[in-house]
């Protein structure tokens, strides 16, 4: 409790750990908040789960509560789970990939994670996941990240095809980016063409915080 009320003066680390593919993983106390973050930008609750709620919002919760399935490619601690779970009260089976089996232990171990009653989480590279799922989903949710940088496997047309493919009709994506530069810019400018000139329905919310654009893709057919 003392570090909880000592974090809303100063960030207070208690736990670190060296994973071999997220590099340095911290769990730390800031502003009264657990949160996870990696050397370079959050990974999960504080500004991160701030970002996605304001796509959940925008979706709408009422919505996102009657889904059946959700799929979340990239889970980190888990910030977008609980809030989908405790906020929304979303009862449909939730399935989470992460390809890191230490960010998982620690969500469970500081995060609670595991007590989630309608979680799967599956421990798979995200590009093998949805190539090998036969399920379709009501809303996938990626949010993938290697630090601070996105794999370029995100913006490939196989992958947005097979993405489009898994989304149940009405069905959503909810994608989070992050831009640096212009060619960021025309990167998305060009995702979002991609699933336009597809029939599907795309809006942006810019700049949610300094670096970060939210993409969210509606299947109307």
């Amino acid at each position: 409790m003392l570090k909880k009320v000592l974090s809303f003066l100063m960030p207070i680390t208690i736990y670190q750990k060296k994973s071999s593919l997220s590099k340095n993983l911290e769990v730390t106390w800031n502003n009264g908040q657990l949160v996870l973050d990696s050397k370079n930008t959050n990974y999960s609750f504080g500004s991160l789960q701030r970002i996605l709620r304001i796509g959940l919002q925008e979706i709408g919760y009422k919505t996102i509560k009657e889904m059946e399935t959700i799929l979340i490619l990239g889970v980190a601690g888990g910030s977008v789970i609980q809030t989908l779970s405790k906020e929304i009260g979303c009862k449909g089976k939730i399935t989470g990939v992460e390809i890191d089996a230490d960010i998982i232990q620690i969500a469970n171990d500081y995060f609670k994670l595991n007590q989630v009653p309608n979680l799967e989480i599956v421990i798979d590279d995200a590009f093998e996941f949805v190539l090998k799922t036969k399920e379709k989903y009501d809303l996938i949710i990626i949010d993938i990240f290697q630090d601070s940088a996105m794999p370029n496997f995100l913006f490939e047309e196989f992958f947005m095809n097979r993405i489009g493919f898994l989304m149940q009709p009405n069905g959503f994506i909810l994608f989070n980016t992050m831009l640096h530069n212009d060619l960021d810019n025309i990167r998305n400018r060009n995702y979002l063409k991609f699933f336009e000139n597809n029939n599907f329905l795309t809006r942006t919310i810019p700049r949610v915080e300094q670096h970060n654009e939210l993409i969210i893709i509606q299947n109307k057919s």
